[in-house]
């Protein structure tokens, strides 16, 4: 069966924010504003607001009231592109991810000393990026605009005041677009065609942790993502430059993908009453991803075309992230919050696309947490990010080369909103 590489990348699969630039490879961070603030350290050993049913579901049991946290983080970021970029000409614009944002929701309620319940809606992995049909990448990547969301009902259990347990199956919703420019054989770079690719899925995955108060002081978490496995379903549309069979074609699609599972170990250290410390490392298992095939059913007569499987080496290895933090607590009312964070690319040089540029990243945070009564939090988040300087370089007989550095930053920003009832 023919293969052509249209250079998709897995984000073409799975999300809805710039992952490229926020997380590593295209999973985002932003399910929290509390932990936004000191970089996602101590994540799973917190358990400040509602929020740690994503965090640690085992940290349910140490929240004695019940309580709803709402909120969203944006996303401002900024792509310098230079090089030679694409040999069939083009504009080099580093304005390819938009402004995006990210919603999140959680509910705990607290049954007896032991139980709690609870639930959440947040986006665990997400992309969106967007060149334009006058870009020198059209041809490697013209837009990819896909979203996962996550429902996770949530159950923890408290053995004792030490340790507690969590459980929480995800019911996960995945929708996407991807489109790439085709190159007109008789005028390249001018009157091309296009390919865009469609679908959706649902499948169910869980969390689970288990939260340790180690000491009066200490407590430890650990939270294991599971892994998710998807089998997209849709369409694939063919706009070629030239008149002939593809011309205006629609295939049914199918294209099956993981998205990878995670653990996360933190500890969550209260120096005194008003300095906390915060550690944590997150391991996820990129290594899942060796490449995305979509399979569409071309009719007879066109079988063994180059539509028919499309493809694209990705070859991810496993990342780490760690992260430090610190919390003052000013009095009663206020917090302040402050982190430091280093993520892994899972990309390598070879296969990297335009689609995700990425490469390993540093990011500081700053947080605020206001408790105006005892009955409601504000929390507010910033992050800065800047990654290493990155080198995309494709060669491909049917989309020309396509070679240039990028230089990623971006600003985050949020907000959430915690009422205990």
């Amino acid at each position: 069966m023919k293969k052509v590489m249209l250079k998709t990348s897995l984000g073409v699969a799975v999300a809805i924010a710039s992952s490229q630039l926020l997380a590593s490879g295209f999973a985002l961070n932003e399910q929290s504003i509390s932990s936004m603030g000191t970089g996602f350290a101590g994540r799973s050993s917190s358990a400040d607001d509602a929020s740690t049913v994503f965090g640690n579901p085992a940290g349910m049991s140490r929240l004695k009231r019940e309580q709803a946290t709402v909120g969203a983080a944006a996303v401002i970021a900024k792509s310098d592109i230079s090089g030679r970029g694409s040999n069939l000409g083009g504009e080099t614009d580093g304005d390819m991810v938009p402004f995006v944002g990210v919603p999140m929701g959680y509910y705990v309620k607290p049954i007896d000393d032991h139980w709690s319940v609870g639930f959440g809606v947040y986006v665990p992995f997400g992309l969106v990026t967007d060149y334009g049909s006058d870009d020198a990448a059209r041809y490697w990547g013209k837009k990819s605009h896909v979203q996962v969301v996550t429902f996770q009902p949530t159950v923890s259990y408290a053995f004792n005041d030490k340790v507690s347990i969590g459980f929480g199956p995800t019911i996960n919703r995945i929708e996407g677009e991807l489109g790439s420019s085709l190159i007109n054989p008789f005028t390249p770079g001018r009157n091309d065609g296009e390919v865009k690719i469609k679908g959706d899925d649902t499948a169910v995955g869980y969390n689970i942790g288990i939260l340790v108060q180690a000491t009066d002081r200490t407590r430890v978490g650990l939270t294991y993502h599971s892994m998710v496995d998807y089998k997209l379903e849709g369409k694939t549309r063919v706009s070629t430059p030239l008149i002939g069979p593809f011309n205006g074609s629609k295939f049914d699609a199918t294209l099956k993908i993981k998205t990878p599972e995670s653990v996360d170990l933190s500890v969550t250290h209260e120096l005194d009453d008003q300095w906390t410390l915060y550690a944590g490392s997150t391991w996820t298992r990129w290594s899942r991803l060796k490449d995305i095939t979509v399979q569409n059913d071309v009719p007879a007569p066109l079988a063994g075309s180059a539509f028919q499987t499309i493809t694209e080496e990705q070859n991810w290895h496993d990342t780490w992230a760690h992260a430090i933090g610190a919390s003052y607590k000013v009095n009663k009312e206020w917090v302040l919050r402050t982190g430091f964070t280093v993520d892994q690319s899972p990309t390598n040089n070879h296969d990297r696309s335009p689609r995700i540029p990425t490469g390993d990243r540093k990011v500081f945070s700053l947080g605020a947490g206001w408790s105006p009564n005892d009955d409601m939090t504000i929390d507010v988040a910033y992050s800065y990010l800047w990654e290493e300087d990155t080198k995309v370089n494709q060669v491909s007989a049917t989309k020309g080369s396509y070679q240039a550095k990028y230089e990623n930053s971006a600003h985050g920003i949020g907000a959430s909103l915690t009422y205990r009832f």
